[in-house]
Parts: structure tokens; sequence; C-alpha cells
């Protein structure tokens, strides 16, 4: 019902007791209700990024020669914030700065363990991953998905829709495509290790493209059926 506030405010009650009831029951349903769970998600994430804006610095170095070409590595007092490859530093630092809302700062020692892992990976000598790494800029939806790709196995692939069925979206294959594109942290996360349905490799978004997510399953000696 529609409470018209012209009513009279004092004496008897503007609002007959029915209406009353119906108003309260309404109320009622809408605070049992609570948030649309988008709503809160969408929430949750502007405030994650509001935090990182508070972030002073964020320290990365390069690896200058890997099979995969220079390697940028960048952490901040969290964790691993981003891998990156085949582009020149100035393009990096303007997407380090968009991922981030941090200040980069080229500071070698800071990165150096995580750099040293990827550098170990890359030339075969390393096979799994131990560092630390920062999602927190991602949505509940892209963590998921992040996590899922790291518990591909080394040497195995799986597709886009069968990553969507374990997480419990069967219907979502595109969706899961677009967050293991925006994977901050490809090799570590290993998002190479998706393919298409009909075992194709695109949708690569890290550097070299398709050529180096071959590369990477090359070097992992992987094989069809994770």
């Amino acid at each position: 019902p529609i409470i018209n506030l012209s009513e009279r405010l004092d004496g008897e009650p503007a609002m007959s007791p029915k209406t009353r009831r119906t108003l309260t029951a309404a109320l009622d349903a809408l605070y049992a209700a609570g948030p649309n769970p988008q709503a809160i998600e969408h929430a949750q994430a502007r405030l994650r990024k509001a935090l990182t804006e508070v972030e002073a610095n964020v320290y990365y170095t390069l690896l200058p020669r890997t099979p995969i070409g220079p390697v940028f590595v960048a952490v901040n007092e969290r964790g691993l914030v981003a891998v990156d490859f085949n582009l020149s530093e100035r393009d990096f630092l303007a997407e380090l700065r968009r991922h981030t809302r941090a200040r980069p700062i080229r500071a070698p020692q800071r990165a150096a363990p995580a750099a040293r892992q990827l550098r170990e990976y890359l030339a075969g000598k390393r096979t799994r991953f131990d560092v630390p790494v920062d999602l927190s800029t991602a949505t509940a939806f892209q963590r998921r998905v992040l996590e899922a790709a790291c518990r591909i196995p080394r040497g195995q692939v799986t597709t886009y829709a069968e990553l969507a069925r374990r997480i419990g979206r069967p219907t979502a294959a595109r969706a899961v495509g677009q967050a293991l594109g925006s994977n901050p942290v490809p090799i570590v996360i290993p998002c190479h290790r998706v393919v298409a349905s009909d075992g194709s490799l695109r949708g690569y978004s890290g550097g070299g493209g398709t050529q180096t997510k071959a590369q990477l399953l090359r070097l992992e000696g992987a094989q069809a059926g994770a």
C-alpha cells in the first residue's frame, strides 16, 4: 500500500492496523532476505580495492633471460602480486600501477624469493611454487577459478567447461575464461593448463599468447585428461 505522508501525524494513527501489519511484514521479509549476494560481492571487491590503495609500495624485479623471454615479478608485503612477460618495462609498470594502485619500486632483493622460484621453474629445476600470492583485489568468483586452476596437476590440462563444472558453475565456461584472463600471476597460478573443449590453446592472455602457452605446456610435458 501507498502511505500518504500528508495524513495526520498526531491524534489517531495515520495507518490502519491492517496497513501497519502489511508494512511490518514487508520490512521483516526484507530484513530476513538480507542484501543481494551480488551486491555483497561487489561491495567486498570495492573494499578490497580501497584497502590496496593504502598500500604504499610494490616491489619488482626483472628476470632478463628465461626460455619465454624477460619476466617481471612484483611483490608487496602480503605476497606475489604480478608476473608478466614479453612486454616493455614501461608497459609492465603501467599495468602494475593499474592493478595494485601502489607505487612500483625496483627492488630485486625484495622480490628475490619469488623471482628465484620462477627462474628455477622455467629452467626445469622446480616443479611447484611455495610463495604466498596476494589475490586481495580479485572477486570471490575469480579466486574460486584461480584456486581451481592451481589444483590442475603439472603435466596435465583441463578445459574451461570442466573447470566451470568443478567450481559448481557448469554453465559459466565463458566467465571462467575471463577470470583466467585476468590472472595476475600466470605460471605460478597455472592458467596455461586450461584449454578449449576442442583441445586448442586459444584464450591465453600472457605475453606471447598461445605460443608461450604451448611452450609452458611442453616444459611440463603436458598431456590431456586432467
